[in-house]
């Protein structure tokens, strides 16, 4: 210990070493040390000038290795972080103020790197990371899961006890400064572990030596079987290469791409720059196990039961926040670096890889938050302004079970602005014991051609003894809780006057009255075959709307919508509006503009003046009486339940009184026509004109 270790000091300035055997100024009857001044000082043939900072202090020697019964454990308790390039000083040791010449600042000891926690840490993390080699290798050990647990805390008991007793007997022993000497210039290079060992530094060096050869040998037989195992799973489609190997099952092409990754370290040169990257994929490998293992938990996965007894989800999320949390402590931009790379890989499996047997975690979240926000949806009605079409879309099959009007789906994707919900549905005739592999094709069908419109949606395909069963069945029960769709999209029949079938058109009928007693909306799309393809673009045109009865401003929303996509988004919108020749053509169009104005629609409106012979009873019926009913209710100012209750007595009278009038026209037609004139005729129009006059204009003084 008195020859190795001693360390010189000029002031508090830890000197390097170099050529240097003798720690003074002065060697004897004051005869200079001629090694040291030639160092500090530069002689020309009329003056000798040395360094300030070397005159004004002195030349002490001490021993770099005190020992624990020093007490140099407590000087090296605090941290003491510095620039690159700065001086090594020891803090304990006085000295006079000055900065000195930087001419002479090769002659100490300088750091080589910045100094900070964060850096230490990821210098420090790799030395810690063989908890995965037992995992790494679990197909070569006889019990698996028995072993890995056992020998893991083992191992991880065994080195940290190592470890830490190392960092604390090293602070008790030896001075901070030669501690933070990394290439030992303060002791002429000497390996300062080396110093402390016993019989000879050479246990060091040999013992360093087996170590990293055992480490890089345990990489190189862990991570090729890891690589393998992905490989072979088909997790990564583009690694299915290496999972390739030698008959006895040695993975020969992931070693020679393990080796050439190691080989890329090894050129680098400077472990201070590989160990932060190599501590970013350890964090990033440990915070994902330990996300797994926490999600398994807590979503309750069936096929996961850990058999060590004292796991707990709240390890596993402690252990993923510290990994995160050391990502971003080390080097934020590794961080995000890492992260990224991650995160491409990850998408890259979603769309490439195989699903495998043991499924999704984040499937298995996302179907669990489904659930949750089904169940949120499910209490509490829709708002008028949450309102969106949910698209319950009919579709025909042929006898190969492709779809027949696939313009359907294109349609349907056109109308799919509001981002609701579309089912594509469909009903096969027949049992399900006998159809269910044309009931499978046939949904594999739907769903390609779902693939191919990027209609994004679920597929329902039902197998009924009849067609107009199946129909109803879908319309009753297609969708779940909330999700439920609230429109039904259709093609006109095409050979609804069959004369082999004279009741073809009955299905259609039912259809339209299943879904009225479903209070849904219906879109039955005439000629659908000659609708625009998605990939078609309209570059003028116009989308008409005839506005005859008012139906809550459903028709002002699909052309709407339908201006949301690229087809239809140059077109323009006009609506028509039905008047007869005594209304004020101009004040209705100036409130229909307004009326839109309000509903903030950009339209042109156009008012069509017709006979009232041309306008359909039930139309001028159920646009004129359904608002001055609701109307005159409402100026009564009646409860809720009084409304209903009147609301239902006009109706049921509505109902007996159309009842009586079409009886008494079927039975006897022609007697009715004979007791009308054309004077009757003509006064009963300006009758009923008179009285229903201002109902009709108030239609479009509502406000929406």
């Amino acid at each position: 210990m008195s020859i190795f270790g001693r360390m010189c000091l000029l002031g508090n300035r830890v000197l390097a070493k170099r050529n240097l055997e003798i720690c003074a100024k002065y060697i004897s009857n004051n005869t200079i040390n001629e090694a040291l001044w030639n160092k500090f000082c530069i002689t020309t043939n009329e003056s000798t000038t040395c360094d300030p900072y070397f005159m004004a202090n002195n030349i002490t020697e001490i021993q770099g290795i005190p020992g624990v019964a020093s007490g140099v454990l407590l000087d090296n308790l605090w941290s003491a972080y510095s620039q690159k390039g700065s001086i090594i000083e020891r803090n304990q040791t006085s000295s006079v103020a000055g900065e000195g010449q930087k001419t002479y600042s090769q002659h100490y000891v300088l750091t080589d790197i910045m100094t900070y926690f964060t850096m230490l840490v990821g210098i420090y993390f790799p030395s810690v990371t063989g908890i995965m080699a037992g995992s790494n290798r679990s197909g070569d050990l006889k019990d698996a899961q028995k072993s890995i647990p056992f020998g893991t805390i083992l191992a991880i008991a065994t080195t940290s006890f190592i470890y830490l007793s190392c960092v604390v007997l090293f602070g008790a022993c030896i001075e901070g400064a030669l501690l933070r000497d990394k290439f030992g210039e303060a002791v002429s290079g000497q390996l300062v572990i080396g110093t402390l060992a016993w019989p000879s530094p050479w246990v060091i060096v040999i013992g360093s030596f087996f170590s990293t050869c055992g480490a890089g040998l345990q990489s190189l037989t862990g991570a090729p079987r890891l690589l393998q195992a992905i490989a072979r799973d088909g997790i990564v489609p583009f690694l299915q290469v290496f999972g390739h190997g030698k008959a006895n099952g040695e993975p020969t092409w992931a070693l020679l791409l393990t080796a050439g990754i190691c080989e890329i370290g090894i050129l680098i040169a400077s472990l201070d720059s590989v160990a932060p990257i190599l501590s970013m994929f350890f964090l990033m490998c440990y915070m994902f196990v330990n996300l797994a293992c926490a999600l398994q938990t807590l979503l309750r996965t069936p096929n996961w039961r850990p058999r060590f007894k004292y796991y707990h989800w709240t390890l596993s999320f402690v252990g993923m926040s510290l990994c995160l949390a050391l990502m971003f402590i080390c080097s934020w931009y590794y961080a995000l670096v890492a992260m990224l790379i991650a995160g491409c890989i990850y998408k890259y499996i979603e769309y490439r890889g195989a699903e495998k047997e043991w499924g999704d975690g984040i499937r298995g979240l996302s179907l669990n938050a489904a659930r949750y926000a089904l169940l949120r949806v499910e209490h509490g009605a829709t708002h008028t302004k949450n309102w969106r079409p949910q698209i319950l879309v009919l579709v025909n099959l042929d006898s190969e079970q492709n779809v027949k009007h696939p313009r359907l789906l294109s349609l349907t994707t056109q109308l799919k602005a509001g981002k609701g919900l579309t089912i594509v549905g469909s009903v096969l005739q027949g049992t399900f014991l006998d159809k269910h592999v044309e009931a499978q094709k046939g949904e594999e069908n739907i769903k390609a051609l779902m693939t191919t419109e990027k209609t994004k949606g679920f597929c329902q395909l039902v197998v009924s003894p009849s067609v107009r069963d199946g129909i109803s069945h879908l319309i009753q029960s297609a969708g779940l809780g909330a999700m439920k769709h609230n429109t039904v999209l259709m093609a006109w029949p095409h050979s609804w006057k069959q004369p082999t079938d004279p009741y073809s058109w009955k299905t259609f009928v039912d259809t339209v009255r299943d879904a009225t007693s479903a209070q849904q909306a219906l879109l039955v799309a005439k000629n659908i075959d000659s609708f625009p393809t998605s990939q078609e673009r309209f570059a003028d045109g116009n989308i008409d709307i005839w506005w005859i009865v008012h139906d809550g401003g459903m028709l002002m929303l699909l052309p709407f919508l339908l201006r949301q996509h690229k087809v239809w988004r140059k077109c323009r919108m006009r609506i028509f509006t039905v008047a007869q020749m005594d209304d004020n053509s101009i004040q209705m169009k100036k409130d229909l503009q307004m009326f839109l104005y309000h509903l903030r629609l950009d339209a042109e409106v156009e008012v069509v003046e017709m006979f009232e012979n041309d306008i359909s009873a039930f139309t001028y019926e159920k646009t004129l009486m359904m608002e001055q009913r609701s109307q005159m209710l409402k100026q009564m100012q009646l409860s809720k339940n009084e409304r209903e209750r009147e609301a239902q007595i006009i109706h049921d009278r509505n109902t007996a009184s159309h009842s009586t009038v079409a009886a008494k026209s079927s039975a006897a037609p022609e007697k009715i026509q004979m007791t009308w004139t054309k004077e009757k005729l003509i006064a009963e129009k300006h009758k009923v004109k008179d009285l229903n006059a201002a109902g009709y204009r108030d239609i479009f003084n509502m406000k929406p």
